[in-house]
């Protein structure tokens, strides 16, 4: 299960891991950039992303940035590319290795923590800058909402073949996908208000409300 969605999220053009050495050095200098305009989005935001911020994170020229990335908005469609296969990807992991050590019955309960996890990660933490920022700028917008519609599309058609317990309720587990979504996002933005206490009992209450939509 874990292969096929990862395969099936695997940004537009890319596949296997490159064989030849060169190749390897060369994704591997193109991981860093990204990783590093990562960091740039999550201390500054989308405003701080720069191509100049990211060379000096990494150590790299200006003339080795501008090959891999010659714009910004390349080096933000990449990011964005990274940011979804990775939230997916660290989903994946977590909710797998806690299948394992539990019951059918549980099962709502796990993806549910799960996914909760997923949203306190570096990576959801940029996904918000640009998701945030998409919404005032119209440059950004038209490279950030066409892949977050592919990423959100691959994810749904995936869902009916990796949960089977959902199977005779397909839409009903579409709705619990969206709801987990929305209320996780809107906890993890209130969270400093909040607080843990607050934040634990509405997870609680989210959880109830998922372990009933799938048995009824």
């Amino acid at each position: 299960m874990q292969k096929r969605m990862l395969a099936a999220m695997l940004p537009v053009g890319q596949s296997d891991q490159p064989v030849r050495w060169q190749q390897q050095k060369s994704a591997q200098t193109r991981l860093r950039m990204i990783i590093a305009a990562m960091d740039c989005l999550v201390a500054g935001g989308y405003g701080g992303l720069t191509t100049q911020q990211v060379a000096e994170r990494t150590g790299i020229s200006r003339g080795a940035m501008h090959h891999h990335f010659p714009t910004r908005l390349e080096l933000v469609t990449a990011v964005i590319d990274h940011v979804f296969y990775e939230r997916m990807r660290l989903f994946l992991e977590d909710y797998l290795s806690e299948l394992g050590r539990s019951t059918e019955g549980e099962l709502v309960e796990i993806a549910t923590a799960a996914h909760w996890r997923s949203v306190q990660t570096r990576e959801y933490a940029a996904y918000l800058e640009l998701a945030v920022a998409a919404r005032t700028d119209p440059e950004l917008q038209q490279f950030f909402e066409p892949v977050a519609r592919r990423y959100d599309e691959v994810w749904i058609s995936e869902m009916i073949e990796s949960f089977p317990q959902w199977q005779a309720q397909w839409e009903t587990m579409k709705l619990a996908n969206d709801l987990a979504m929305v209320a996780h996002m809107g906890l993890l933005l209130n969270r400093p208000v909040m607080g843990e206490d607050r934040i634990d009992r509405v997870n609680a209450l989210l959880s109830r409300v998922l372990r009933g939509l799938y048995q009824s």
